[in-house]
């Protein structure tokens, strides 16, 4: 227990210091998102409300205030309004993706189209991408134009390509990380490129945040899949199966079904072709997932994209921003909450 406790505080640390850092700046992110979601009317105003109310760690904002920090901006308020845009653009994903999903809780509350229904939440989604749109345009700068627009169109690309794959037991790991790249990673490397655009760094300097972010993201999300499975993580609250139940193919399923038996791969089939699996089949497949030893090999997977990640900040000097986008490599594959 003594060593699970120490290695929760070391991925408490990692985060922390990040937002530590930027404590100030966070305020008038909170308050920029405020004032553009404001709405005449009260149905939006109601429903961005509660969602800025589930909270979130906001750590795209975070990553892009550090980025910029990185690359010596201080002075001016870009920063602050851009951050609040690319995390804008990450809750408007997360409210698409839980009509998709038919997702009824998010960070222990209920979603806005569990409360509003399907129809609100989607126009509600496409109102928070507006706004950010706007925002861009009020920043003038047409790279980040171009660049975070862009990431919004792959996002919604990397979407398309999961509900292509539904249901799929036999997916591809290629696939898998094609989905994940564009779902999940492409926001990560927008917001660390973000910060070297800002400052009107080299192309080298560029490629190399975005080659950061992009491999932070892909660790995240290859921790967070792999966690639904990893019932040892209920000592820390986390809920677990969520994407069981909703049938997502993630990377854990993937490698199971490659080392699973004839009769084991037909049970996992059958579980992932009917629209609903129950509480004794994951039970199953959670037995299944301990028996091959499949969360540390979906870790190992990881390492290599934390590897990545952590040797593209060597073109950077030794700063105590390098330190805490460093650190964060290891938050991301070993964060159990």
């Amino acid at each position: 227990m003594g060593t699970v406790v120490q290695l929760k505080n070391r991925i408490n640390n990692s985060y922390s210091d990040l937002k530590t850092a930027s404590e100030d700046k966070l305020v008038l992110i909170e308050d920029k998102i405020k004032s553009k979601l404001s709405s005449k009317v009260e149905l939006v105003d109601e429903m961005t409300k509660y969602q800025l109310r589930t909270g979130g760690k906001r750590l795209r904002a975070l990553l892009t205030l550090q980025s910029a920090k990185l690359c010596g901006y201080s002075k001016g308020t870009r920063d602050i309004n851009l951050a609040a845009c690319v995390e804008l653009i990450h809750a408007a994903t997360l409210m698409h993706d839980d009509v998709i999903d038919n997702g009824e809780i998010r960070r222990g509350k209920k979603t806005l189209n569990n409360i509003w229904g399907n129809k609100s939440s989607i126009l509600a989604g496409d109102y928070i991408l507006s706004r950010c749109f706007e925002m861009m345009v009020e920043d003038g700068d047409q790279e980040i134009l171009k660049l975070l627009s862009s990431t919004s169109a792959e996002i919604s690309q990397g979407e398309i390509l999961q509900l292509q794959h539904k249901g799929e037991i036999d997916m591809l790991e290629e696939t898998y990380l094609k989905i994940i790249s564009a779902k999940t990673a492409s926001l990560f490397a927008a917001a660390t490129k973000v910060g070297s655009i800002l400052t009107k760094k080299e192309n080298k300097i560029k490629e190399a945040l975005e080659f950061y972010g992009k491999n932070l993201g892909l660790t995240f999300q290859i921790a967070d899949d792999s966690l639904d499975y990893n019932s040892d993580i209920k000592l820390f609250g986390k809920e677990i199966g969520n994407d069981f139940y909703e049938g997502k193919i993630t990377l854990p399923v993937i490698l199971l079904y490659q080392k699973a038996h004839k009769d084991e791969k037909k049970d996992l089939k059958i579980f992932f072709e009917n629209k609903e699996r129950s509480e004794n089949e994951f039970k199953k497949v959670i037995i299944l997932i301990k028996k091959y030893n499949i969360i540390n090999e979906c870790y190992k997977k990881a390492e290599h994209f934390i590897n990545l990640a952590s040797n593209s900040l060597s073109i950077f000097e030794e700063t105590k921003e390098k330190e805490i986008l460093k650190n964060l490599t290891s938050f991301s594959l070993e964060r159990s909450f």
